[in-house]
């Protein structure tokens, strides 16, 4: 479902299905992202689940781990120096400088660098221009990291990269400045995916962290295909909601790996479906209207208009959906079979509790028999569009058919960078929407399963390299802020020297 700022699970989730499916004798590999030291550090805390459903060291993966995060900004600020060098010493590519589209990158939440002027300071430090930051998940670099098949694939990815346009409106790629070798030797040992494993010992490979709302938000193809070889069950996270996690995946991600899902598993919580009524509003950091806690039947009635837009969703691409409902203390059994009802009766196979954050895989076994039997039935998987369709049609599908859109609005200069990407031969690329997570909409204000809105669509970008073009919508940025109060003042060290307050 969408999440709310109180968190509905999808990570705990994934870990403890794939703890489950072991636990009844089904070899199983949970495949998930990296986290992001923004989030870590800011409003999310860490990225390892939690309770009983838990990776292993948790401190280590919320923290620097192996340093892949640092070899993709590496890799990535390596271009946008290069760049800027290229221009310095005298522009033999003829680069436009108002078109370069390299921006760089960190990974700490930091509104302050979302615009800049660089080049300040005299003539050594010329040429002066305006650009910006945007946090590391959001790097084309990241994307292709996670969409790559191996070494050689990730080089020519690279080297597609389109930085700019040159004076004669044309592209101009990383393999013109010839820099693709040096960013893929910075990568060399990020390629490689991360072998670590639950609180119950079963496998997980940690790989990649593409930004969920900015980027495509899944795990790497190179971890899934290993898990593939090794296992019966790949359990591998798509981040966010179904409307961006699951679209993302189906029509990107398995795209360009060729692999087929035998199953969806959709996670929700009673207090998130509550939160998607009209009666409560939830803000980050304060504290929770204590009613929300409370058995309330027409809440979640009405707040799950999510659940079922979602499981709509997860069911155009003809893909078998379970509704894990991730049980929180409070949570009424009344309340429960409300959403088994609901779920059930829109066409989801089944709607289990998951207890895998108090009980570990023992919590999860009901889920994971409900998992096995969707997965063994017909699968008619196929993405939501075709490739051959003009880029305005591809974003008005998803805008209409997954969000809920009326119709769709192109802002100040996307109608004409869609007639450039198509005459550069890019028109047949899949769409990466970029938006809030906090809605189906582009608004986060709009909860449940809105209607009959229009989608703005504020600028058009291309991502060559990792293959796809993406969609700004609304007021979405690259590059997050921290909140009034965030994460970083809470974590230290103790008397020890481990660290505290991560998650």
């Amino acid at each position: 479902m969408t999440p709310t700022p109180l968190g509905e699970g999808k990570t705990v989730t994934t870990i403890g299905l794939s703890m489950a499916l072991n636990r009844i004798g089904r070899k199983t590999i949970a495949c998930i992202r990296q986290p992001s030291l923004g989030p870590v550090f800011g409003i999310k805390g860490g990225g390892t689940g939690g309770g009983y459903a838990q990776v292993m060291p948790v401190d280590d993966l919320n923290l620097h781990f192996t340093g892949d995060m640092h070899a993709v900004s590496a890799a990535h600020n390596l271009l946008a120096a290069v760049i800027d060098s290229h221009l310095h010493h005298g522009n033999r590519l003829n680069i436009d400088p108002m078109s370069i589209m390299i921006r760089r990158v960190a990974d700490v939440s930091d509104r302050a660098l979302r615009n800049i002027v660089i080049g300040l300071g005299g003539k050594q430090n010329l040429p002066i221009r305006e650009t910006g930051f945007d946090l590391t998940p959001a790097s084309e670099v990241m994307a292709i990291l996670a969409l790559a098949e191996n070494l050689l694939d990730l080089r020519e990815r690279i080297e597609k990269i389109i930085i700019a346009k040159n004076l004669d409106g044309q592209p101009v790629t990383v393999a013109d400045l010839k820099v693709g070798g040096a960013m893929t030797v910075l990568l060399k040992e990020a390629i490689k995916p991360n072998l670590i494993q639950t609180v119950e010992n079963t496998p997980c490979l940690v790989h990649a962290g593409p930004f969920g709302n900015i980027a495509h938000g899944n795990s790497s193809i190179i971890a899934d295909k290993i898990a593939i070889k090794l296992a019966d069950y790949v359990v591998t996270e798509a981040g966010f909601g179904a409307d961006m996690g699951a679209e993302k995946f189906f029509n990107i991600k398995c795209r360009s790996s060729g692999l087929k899902p035998s199953a969806a598993v959709l996670v929700c919580t009673i207090r998130g479906l509550k939160a998607h009524c009209m009666e409560f509003k939830i803000i980050a950091g304060k504290p929770l209207n204590p009613k929300i806690l409370r058995e309330n039947i027409p809440a979640i009635e009405e707040g799950a208009s999510n659940l079922i837009k979602q499981i709509e969703n997860v069911l155009t691409f003809g893909v078998p959906v379970v509704v894990a409902i991730n049980r929180m203390p409070e949570d009424t059994n009344s309340e429960i079979e409300v959403v088994k009802r609901i779920a059930i009766s829109v066409g989801a196979e089944a709607a289990t509790v998951s207890n895998v954050f108090s009980k570990g895989g023992d919590g999860g076994i009901e889920l994971a028999n409900a998992v096995i039997y969707a997965a063994d039935q017909p699968n008619e998987f196929k993405p939501l569009y075709s490739l051959k369709l003009s880029i305005k049609k591809k974003i008005e599908t998803i805008a209409t058919k997954i969000y809920g859109a009326a119709n769709v609005k192109y802002l100040h200069g996307v109608r004409t960078k869609m007639k450039q990407f198509e005459k550069w031969g890019l028109g047949n690329l899949p769409i990466c929407m970029a938006k809030t997570h906090l809605s189906i909409s582009h608004d986060p204000r709009l909860k449940g399963a809105p209607t009959g809105f229009t989608l703005p669509i504020r600028d058009l970008r291309v991502s060559a390299g990792a293959g796809f073009l993406y969609a700004l919508l609304g007021e979405i940025s690259t590059m997050p802020g921290l909140p009034s109060s965030s994460r970083a003042e809470l974590v230290d060290l103790d008397e020890k020297g481990n660290a505290i307050n991560l998650t």
